[in-house]
């Protein structure tokens, strides 16, 4: 399953984040983390100390290896410089999976041993000094979104992934590639407000979406965000001493969370599980497919030189892993 954490900056995603794939990891799942937020602090929320953070490899740094090696052998894609963040998988790409070794991995993924088990941590890299007036973030997560669109993942795996704040995913289709997307709100307006942005947007789209109530302090707090949010309010999380600790870089293990905190993970995990039933394998390629088409039009092709609408193989659907062969 994919999961996407959004919210605002400030709003306690990473944290939660970090606290659920801690909680997958202690459920036995296999977990491959992704921190895709302009501010990378995934690793940090791990456990990972600053120079084990620094040290992660960036995935917009080995852009080019993600590009040819997903390339395969596809004959709609006449070079690896020809794709883009967009570029859908067809007949001969090779395909990503959770539990397996591949090149991908090998460059950009990084083992974190946690209290119950091992997760792979993936991350964009840091916006640094050098793109100042050059780039834009976009060109970052575009690493993570070309993988997401080769990722084949079954039903007891897990990909997660702690999102840039704001509504920034709404620049491309990312925020159609997961089965649950968790929104990280707290109860004041500035915290319902990119909820309301993402409701909007994700509505026309089907994009599975609850929200997360975070540094709730009593009654008057969830009946406010009840009020704005409805039906979409999952669960609520209050103040934990154990966050307090990791903070500070001294985290008790894990089994010693609050128990109320330990049970909405757990509805995380089975909003997560309930979502999966929903999945439509056709509906996913075919919105992949239908931002590429946006995304080449408004500036892939002038940017390649080549018509990246004939990269589309409409006989092609993304399938779950036991169906889909590889190429050698």
């Amino acid at each position: 399953m994919k999961i996407a954490f959004v919210g605002k900056g400030g709003s306690g995603k990473t944290t939660l984040s970090s606290l659920f794939i801690r909680h997958l990891a202690a459920n036995e799942a296999p977990v491959v983390a992704v921190d895709a937020d302009i501010n990378q602090h995934l690793g940090a929320a791990l456990g990972l100390d600053e120079a084990e953070a620094a040290a992660l490899p960036a995935m917009g740094a080995h852009l080019s290896l993600i590009k040819d090696y997903l390339r395969g052998s596809n004959p709609r894609i006449a070079s690896a410089e020809t794709m883009i963040k967009t570029t859908p998988p067809g007949e001969g790409s090779r395909l990503l999976r959770v539990c397996e070794d591949n090149p991908v991995y090998d460059a950009c993924a990084v083992s974190v041993r946690l209290d119950d088990g091992d997760i792979r941590l993936m991350a964009t890299g840091p916006f640094t000094e050098s793109d100042l007036g050059v780039s834009c973030y976009h060109s970052k997560v575009g690493a993570v979104e070309l993988c997401l669109n080769h990722l084949v993942d079954g039903p007891e795996e897990y990909v997660v992934v702690d999102m840039t704040a704001g509504s920034d995913s709404f620049a491309s289709g990312m925020f159609t590639r997961f089965d649950m997307t968790f929104l990280v709100a707290e109860p004041t307006r500035k915290g319902v407000s990119v909820y309301r942005q993402y409701k909007e947007y994700a509505q026309d789209f089907g994009v599975a979406l609850k929200v997360v109530g975070n540094k709730v302090q009593g009654p008057d707090d969830v009946d406010f965000l009840r009020d704005e949010v409805g039906e979409d309010l999952l669960v609520t999380v209050g103040h934990s001493g154990w966050v307090r600790a990791m903070e500070k870089g001294r985290p008790p293990r894990f089994d010693q969370l609050e128990a109320e905190n330990r049970m909405s993970l757990q509805a995380l995990q089975n909003a997560a599980e309930d979502s999966y039933e929903d999945r439509d394998w056709e509906r996913y390629t075919r919105q992949m497919v239908h931002f590429h088409l946006r995304n080449a039009e408004s500036w892939g092709n002038a940017k390649t030189g080549a018509d990246l609408a004939a990269q589309v193989d409409g006989a092609f659907v993304l399938a779950e892993p036991a169906a889909v062969p590889q190429p050698g």
